[in-house]
């Protein structure tokens, strides 16, 4: 007997059973529970595993389509029109400021942005171990500040990528969006193919805990940008390309950069981010620019930075 022939003979037998006053929804549904419980009593015991099949297929069936749903919902939080003008409205041009002593009273905060590195997180075994930033940091009043979490994964113990390890690392990180002056969280990780279904989920559940008034970005390896489309549904509202400290493949996107093509990977085509160690020539037209500094940062530093990138 299949799964229809099961349907059938339940609808059947259902027509025998009484529901008195069923006629608001609630009642129809405890009416026909108490329905189904009498059929399964009467039903020989070696069609009930099939029934249980039946269900069971339903089950996976319903939690399915709510998972669908869910990235849905969080897909839709990056392309808003208030989520995109709130980002818009970034300057032009952003500074990282890494693990070290930084003094950046100096900048116009109405032209320049910081992305300071907030807290370390890694990823060992089943572990996270969370790391805050350390050191001092000067900034201006008024300054847009971008709180960055940094992910590492690489280590002798590689980690299990466990349900557990999604829901610790988003409480981490999702306190950021809480620190003073904060108007967007950055996430930091270089996540190898196997971890990506670890990362998306990371990501929606971030973005679900992270006020609505609080932007989320993502650094993006230069070959997720250029071909790769797994950003496409991710809940951020940018994905900035690394263009320094690309390895062998360093080369290949510098020429096609220089020859005019872009990033076809939606989330890579607002910014960029650079070194000040690695100049490039050709950059592609981005709203924001984001710049590393190996060393610290300087007024002179900065002046070369936005007459280099004419910002």
């Amino acid at each position: 007997m299949n799964g229809h022939s099961v349907l059938a003979e339940y609808s059947k037998w259902a027509t025998t059973c009484e529901k008195p006053g069923a006629f608001l929804s609630h009642t129809l549904l405890r009416a026909e529970l108490n329905c189904l419980a009498l059929f399964m009593e009467d039903f020989p015991r070696h069609r009930l595993r099939i029934v249980l099949i039946v269900l069971t297929g339903a089950s996976l069936f319903f939690l399915a389509t709510f998972w669908l749903q869910r990235r849905e919902q969080a897909h839709a939080a990056w392309s808003t029109p208030t989520s995109l003008s709130r980002i818009s409205q970034l300057p032009a041009t952003i500074l990282w400021a890494w693990e070290r002593p930084e003094k950046l009273d100096f900048i116009d905060p109405q032209k320049i942005g910081i992305a300071f590195l907030a807290k370390t997180i890694y990823l060992r075994g089943d572990r996270v171990i969370s790391r805050p930033r350390l050191q001092p940091l000067a900034v201006p009043t008024g300054a847009a500040v971008i709180a960055v979490a940094r992910i590492e994964s690489e280590h002798p113990n590689p980690p299990v990528l466990s349900p557990t390890q999604i829901t610790e690392t988003v409480a981490e990180i999702s306190e950021l969006g809480s620190l003073p002056n904060v108007v967007m969280v950055q996430v930091d990780f270089d996540a190898a193919t196997s971890a990506r279904a670890f990362y998306r989920e990371l990501l929606i559940q971030l973005r679900d805990k992270l006020p609505p008034s609080t932007l989320l970005s993502i650094t993006a390896l230069a070959s997720w940008c250029k071909g790769d489309n797994w950003l496409e549904d991710l809940p951020v509202d940018e994905a900035v390309p690394m263009l320094f400290r690309m390895g062998v493949e360093r080369k290949q996107f510098l020429s096609q950069l220089a020859a005019g093509e872009g990033f076809r990977s939606k989330p890579c085509q607002t910014s960029a981010g650079v070194s000040t160690d690695e100049p490039l020539r050709q950059l592609p037209r981005v709203q924001r620019l984001y710049v590393f500094n190996p060393g610290v940062w300087s007024p002179d530093a900065l002046n070369q930075i936005m007459e280099t990138y004419k910002r």
